[in-house]
């Protein structure tokens, strides 16, 4: 009973992460929240699917087909697609209407399907197609940067390319790298000093909201309920 995950960074502008993964004998896991949206591809019982999900904004119980292979690209901040208003995608999934063992149809145009190993040509294609644009601005500023622009310009566009506002990025990001380093072992009273939360009782109210597992529970797996991908990052 195991569900096999395997993630890496990119130096795409474009890509947050890719990952792929394998289930035996897991049947549901625990969906954390995430700020970024994601193109997946998954394979069970011999037929392919593809499905484009949003940013989710709370932790939630997720079905997992048995012995099913799957793959992800998981999106920068800042990128979005034209054709697609990103609020739609909110704690959603869009199936994409053909796929098959070779192909799907994203935008309205049949493609090939991405592998692990070549998703920065993948995207890249997409962007030459203007499938894919991305706001340099938003980027830099949830990476930490100075905006150039007003608080109120920045949060519309924020909005426009992600969905969500500023804030709540930064409280579902803060939340996943509080799940990571307490899954290293890190003491509750260590991680609220180190990520700014008020006191515990606030980091556990994140925790429950963000990630569906309290301080304790994350110290320890639960084979048969796991965790979606979570990976370390800059918050």
């Amino acid at each position: 009973m195991a569900l096999h995950t395997q993630d890496r960074p990119s130096d795409s502008p474009y890509i947050a992460r890719v990952w792929r993964g394998h289930s035996s004998g897991v049947h549901r896991m625990t969906s954390v929240a995430t700020s970024h949206w994601e193109l997946v591809v998954w394979t069970h019982r011999g037929r392919t699917h593809a499905a484009l999900r949003g940013p989710e904004t709370a932790a939630s119980t997720a079905a997992v087909p048995d012995d099913s292979a799957s793959l992800g690209i998981s999106f920068a901040h800042g990128v979005s697609l034209p054709h697609l208003p990103m609020p739609r995608l909110v704690d959603r999934q869009l199936d994409s209407p053909h796929a098959d063992a070779y192909t799907f149809v994203l935008a309205g145009t049949r493609r090939p399907l991405p592998t692990f190993d070549d998703a920065e040509e993948f995207v890249a294609r997409l962007v030459r197609d203007n499938v894919l644009v991305r706001d340099p601005l938003v980027a830099e500023a949830l990476g930490g940067e100075t905006p150039r622009v007003s608080a109120r310009t920045l949060q519309r566009r924020v909005a426009a390319a992600t969905g969500l506002t500023p804030s709540a990025i930064r409280q579902i990001d803060r939340a996943r790298q509080a799940a990571v380093l307490l899954g290293e072992g890190a003491a509750p009273l260590d991680v609220t000093h180190r990520l700014g939360y008020y006191d515990q009782p606030h980091l556990a109210r994140s925790l429950r909201r963000f990630i569906g597992r309290t301080a304790t529970q994350l110290r320890r797996t639960d084979p048969a309920q796991p965790l979606s991908l979570l990976y370390k990052t800059h918050t």
